[in-house]
């Protein structure tokens, strides 16, 4: 799918906050994710009958996210192809992180690939469902994830567009993510915040860790 706006509009000096997110909001990733989490929000918010379940559902949400996005990172988006009984499998998710760390700048490659982004909120709803066994504390749960993972998706998008950061936290968010994208791809994965690289010990200092000649291609040539 491509983007309702241009790549000029998306990397064009002088971009305001205010104009990225008209930008953003005009793609369909956005919309779904808007419309989900304030629906997730709103109907949790209808039911009402708060409890300690609910506090401990949206904790552990909140609480995780660092390290499910660091795992998806380095497991799912830079997983190399590889063979399953004589077949390469190369997921699209995978194929669509390496196009994009050809190109960062290409507003197309920003977002969740739209074919992955569905079965993604699904399987948000399916594991807080299960995990909770609840209806309250499990929309709960959703709701909060929806809220992150459109972060996410923010974020994300924001760092690669032209808006200069303006608070330190997104100079630091935005400064390491472009290490992990023209340093060195084996570190600095978090997007939202560096806590899991952190922890993880994946968060050097920039003279630390050499530059990497795979940064671009994630170590799969282009065919």
């Amino acid at each position: 799918m491509t983007t309702p706006f241009s790549r000029t509009d998306f990397t064009k000096n002088g971009l305001t906050l205010r104009a990225a997110v008209g930008l953003f909001a005009k793609h369909d990733n956005a919309r779904v994710l808007a419309g989900t989490t304030v629906g997730a929000v709103a109907s949790r918010l209808l039911l009402g009958k708060w409890s300690r379940r609910d506090a401990a559902a949206a904790a552990v949400i909140v609480g995780i996210e660092p390290f499910v996005e660091w795992l998806i990172h380095v497991n799912v988006l830079h997983r190399r192809p590889h063979d399953r009984n004589g077949r390469t499998v190369d997921s699209l998710l995978a194929r669509s992180h390496r196009a994009h760390h050809r190109d960062p700048r290409d507003p197309d490659l920003v977002f969740i690939p739209r074919p992955a982004l569905a079965p993604s909120i699904a399987a948000l709803a399916v594991a807080n469902l299960a995990g909770t066994r609840a209806l309250r504390p499990a929309l709960t749960g959703f709701a909060t994830a929806m809220v992150s993972m459109t972060t996410y998706e923010w974020t994300h998008f924001l760092i690669h567009s032209s808006y200069r950061p303006r608070t330190a936290l997104y100079r630091t968010i935005r400064r390491t993510h472009q290490l992990h994208h023209f340093r060195n791809e084996n570190y600095w994965f978090g997007i939202i915040t560096p806590v899991s690289d952190k922890v993880l010990n994946t968060y050097p200092e920039k003279d630390e860790v050499p530059a990497s000649s795979t940064a671009k291609t994630l170590g799969v040539p282009v065919s």
